[in-house]
Order: structure tokens, then sequence, then C-alpha cells
């Protein structure tokens, strides 16, 4: 029997963009909408319903605009599911698109996240398709004033007590997330086939030299840094040891993978599957290797107290980083060699937000070099 197709969905960060982009047409034109088509970031198209539609008048003037969107994770198991996002839109003075956070949109209260300590937790690609969205409507009516956007998840407060973002220093509501702008259905069987194909697909066109990515932002360091292409890579998800398995079944020459830290610090303790449910060592694991490089014992235990990669790299000088980052991909290197059992090459690549690339195993260069020689050949 055919296995029935897990359907996507769309992000908060989706809802938020059409909401926004409804609430400032029906600001500008007077005119009630109830539907509308947005273009998401990586270029799939949508038409979304809207609703909840509230149009504040003063005189003939129309002085305030709020409409939500539904989300719909498809077929993610995703507490979100179901829950309005509002666009909250005014005129203000000047011509400053100020965009923020109301109710059950949370509040950065750490170092090392998306946006800026005091910022309400709306990261960067769906602020930049929301601004987007305002700037194009106001260019199509003339208007050239300020928009004051708020955007609102009323469920957020009590869904964010059921998440991390606790935990990660975001405190009152959930994050309106969202890099493509669609939600991938997360059964692990279905991603893990998925992998199984792509390796297939990488393998069937002459890529014995397989590139990994556990995702966007792996995809986007290798096309700013590099120059490969996204189409080049095998997105892996959280399943780096299931990749590595499937690539020594399918007879690739050798693997290597290229990701944030924040995922792949995990590696250095043995950590092949880096989903948060499964384990979360990062900072034991990040400080185990600051005692090994010799940190003082005090910025260690700072270290084990930070929210996220990014934050207790900030603690460190460039002499130290180095330092600690040797021991890392050193340990790297270990338990990806320990997972292929000699029947695999493997190699890493480690890249952080602010600094870009931090760490490398032994191999990785020569991985580059033969990748690129392998594309070189094809092409010819």
């Amino acid at each position: 029997m055919e296995k029935k197709r897990l359907r996507a969905g769309y992000t908060t960060g989706t809802c938020a963009q059409a909401a926004t982009k409804a609430a400032v047409w029906m600001l500008l034109s007077g005119e009630e909408k109830t539907s509308v088509d947005v273009v998401l970031p990586k270029g799939k198209e949508l038409t979304l319903l809207v609703c909840e539609i509230e149009m504040k008048r003063q005189g003939e003037k129309i002085e305030r605009v709020s409409c939500a969107v539904r989300k719909d994770s498809g077929d993610d198991p995703d507490i979100t599911n179901g829950i309005f996002v509002y666009a909250s839109v005014r005129r203000k003075d000047g011509t400053e698109i100020k965009i923020d956070g109301g109710r059950g949109v949370g509040r950065v209260t750490k170092k090392g996240l998306d946006q800026p300590v005091g910022a309400a937790a709306i990261n960067k690609v769906p602020r930049q398709m929301i601004r987007k969205e305002a700037e194009e409507i106001c260019d199509c009516y003339g208007y050239e004033g300020g928009l004051e956007i708020i955007i609102s998840i009323p469920e957020g407060e009590q869904l964010a007590k059921k998440t991390f973002n606790p935990k990660l220093g975001i405190t009152g509501g959930i994050s309106v997330l969202g890099t493509s702008g669609v939600v991938e259905p997360m059964s692990e069987q279905a991603l893990i086939d998925t992998i199984r194909v792509e390796i297939q697909m990488q393998l069937a066109n002459g890529n014995g030299w397989l590139l990994a990515a556990p995702g966007n932002y792996g995809l986007d360091f290798l096309k700013e840094t590099y120059g490969i292409s996204p189409d080049r890579a095998v997105k892996c998800s959280n399943f780096v040891g299931e990749t590595i398995d499937l690539a020594a079944q399918f007879g690739a020459k050798g693997i290597l993978f290229v990701a944030h830290l924040g995922k792949f610090v995990k590696v250095a303790g043995g950590i092949m599957n880096t989903h948060s449910r499964c384990a979360d060592a990062r900072m034991e694991i990040f400080g185990a290797a600051g005692l090994r490089a010799g940190i003082d014992p005090a910025v260690v235990r700072k270290i084990l107290d930070c929210t996220t990669t990014e934050e207790a790299l900030e603690l460190l000088g460039r002499e130290e980083r180095d330092a600690v980052m040797k021991e890392l991909m050193a340990r790297m290197e270990h338990y990806l060699e320990w997972r292929t059992k000699g029947e695999l090459p493997t190699a890493a690549i480690v890249f952080s937000s602010g600094i870009g690339k931090i760490g490398e195993t032994a191999c990785a260069e020569a991985f580059l070099k033969k990748i690129a020689e392998n594309e070189e050949t094809i092409e010819e």
C-alpha cells in the first residue's frame, strides 16, 4: 500500500505576514478583505483566509485595523496548530514602519537569540516579510506616513509553558518563527525517508562526496561562504547518525557536515540525534571543552549558565575561542568516525551566526576540494 503523503502547513511567521498585508490594505483602502495572497520567503504562493476583522473608524477615516489568520500546521504535531495570529495596524507620525509584539508574543531576555534583549520574539525573516508586505501596500496607495504594526497571539502565553522558550530566555509568550514560511511534517520516518532519497539522488548525479546540513542556516552558509548551491547538499535535519548510516549504505565516498555550533556541539558529546527532545547538553559539552582548553573555571561556570552557544562564545577572547573550538572539533571528529566504524570518511565545518566559520575537522578542506573537483568534472 502506498504511504499517505504528509501535508505541509505554514508558520506563525507566515500568519503574521498575511495578517499584516490584509490589515494594511484595509487601513489604506477602507474596504474589508477576507482573503489574501502572499509569497513566502522561499517563493511558494499561498492564499489564506482573513478573519476576526475589526476596523475602528474616526469619522470617515479608519484609525486602526486588526485582523487574524488561523495557523495550519498540516500533519505536523505542532502545539500552535489552529491558533490565531493577529496583526493590528495604525497610522503614526513620521515615516517609520514600527513592528512590535503584543499579547502572547514573547520578549527576549537573554543574549544570543535571533533578536536583541528587550525585543519582541519575532524572528528576522518574519520581520522582513511583514515589512515587505507593509511597504508594498503603502507604495500601492501612495502612503508615505508611518505605521505601527503589532503582532499578537492571545493563546501564546499559555502555549509558551509547553515549549523551551522560558529556558531559552523568551518570556511572556511564544516566538513568531519561520525561515521558509512552510511547516514541514515532523514524522521521523518520513524525514529519514526523505534523507534516503536525497542521498540516492546526489549519488545518482555523480556526487560521491556528499554535503549535509541540518537546516536552512547551514544551506545559507554554504551558499554565502562557499558559493555552493543548496541543491548540492542533503538536508539532514536532526538525524546526523542516520544520515551517516545511509551514506555508508549507498556507497558514498565521504560526507561533510556544515552546521551551526548550537546544533552540532551535541555531536561532540556523541549525540547523533540533535533534537532537543532527545538530548540537550550543549553547555555541558561546551564547558567540558573549555576545561580541556585551559579556560578559567570561573568563565566555564558562566558558560554553563548560558542559554545559547552564541552567548557562550561572547564570553571568550579570540585565542580562548580557538582553543575551545579545537577541543570541540576533535571530539566531533572522534564521534563521527566512531559512528561510521571505519566505513565512511567524515568531516565537519561549524559556524556561528555572529562570527562565521569557527571550526573544522582535520579533513574538512580536503573534502571541500573533492566536492569542487567533482562539480568541475560533472560540468565538463
